[in-house]
């Protein structure tokens, strides 16, 4: 059985290396980012936290601006 919310995890991205490596970034790249408010990111506990979710539809809001 599984819960309706196993697929959390899998779409949360926990720290700077993770974002990182998702938006193809040096993890430094990444948590400033973050903390300047550019990519739609949070803190969980004293982490950088993202969803994969939120930053692909973030990317693509982008490249509709650039276009």
């Amino acid at each position: 059985m599984k819960a309706a919310n196993d697929n959390i995890q899998g779409d949360l991205l926990m720290g700077a290396n993770a974002i990182a490596a998702f938006l193809g970034v040096k993890p430094r790249q990444a948590y400033r980012l973050s903390y300047d408010g550019i990519i739609p990111s949070f803190k969980l506990g004293g982490t950088v936290a993202a969803r994969r979710s939120s930053l692909a539809k973030w990317l693509i809001e982008v490249e509709e601006r650039a276009a």
